[in-house]
């Protein structure tokens, strides 16, 4: 499709859906507003409309500068945080084209990194893993009514690095995620539970996956 102005793909799309993108030099003045948290590896960035990811791509190249300064020197080390940095971004789009654009710009850039810093390409199992990731967070969907094209409750993985290659999966609904503290009148009838971390109640997970080998995470479902 053609660009209008630089700025959006077509008409018709600005039309139904008001898509534009931000430029660059925008990206990163608002990213810098907040420039402490994109570089902190497992702080967690939702982008409700992230296009082809213009934002997300942008916070993960801060990221994995951070992981590449840290832990060049001892691969596994790196691979874990660099796999912490993509497990920490999410998005959510309601046009399909854009969230499989956006899922493969972010793999090109962990891709192009993790050769660029070894001289050789990720072995297959770790790099499938990262792809499965990116399938869990980054969604098919409309923000503002936190449900999928069907219909369906948004759902995210949160996942947790337990030990050096085990990895936690545990799944929530959006909505629940949004409700606010006015629900938390009611928690006892809800499924919330206090996180000691945050000192906050939050919802609790409708699935909990068994503890699993981060490099064997295509085989999870």
């Amino acid at each position: 499709m053609k660009k209008l102005n630089g700025q959006a793909k077509s008409r018709k799309r600005i039309a139904d859906h008001g898509e534009v993108f931000t430029a660059e030099r925008e990206v990163n003045a608002m990213l810098d507003l907040v420039k402490q948290e994109t570089e902190r590896i497992d702080s967690r960035f939702l982008e409700p409309a992230c296009g082809t990811g213009n934002f997300l791509t942008e916070i993960l190249n801060r990221k994995l500068r951070i992981v590449k300064n840290r832990y060049y020197k001892n691969r596994l080390e790196y691979k874990k945080y660099v796999l912490l940095a993509i497990t920490s971004i999410y998005g959510v789009d309601v046009l399909e084209d854009n969230i499989l654009e956006c899922r493969e710009r972010l793999f090109n850039i962990f891709y192009t990194e993790y050769t660029d810093t070894y001289k050789e390409k990720p072995d297959d199992e770790y790099a499938e893993s990262i792809k499965f990731i990116l399938s869990r967070n980054i969604l098919h969907g409309d923000a503002l009514s936190m449900k999928t094209l069907d219909g369906e409750p948004i759902i995210f993985s949160e996942w947790s690095l337990v030990t050096d290659n085990m990895i936690k999966r545990r799944d929530y609904r959006f909505d629940e995620l949004l409700e606010g503290t006015e629900e938390q009148i009611s928690v006892f009838s809800m499924r919330w539970e206090y996180d000691d971390e945050i000192k906050a109640f939050i919802p609790a997970p409708i699935e909990e996956y068994p503890v699993m080998d981060y490099r064997r995470l295509r085989y999870a479902e």
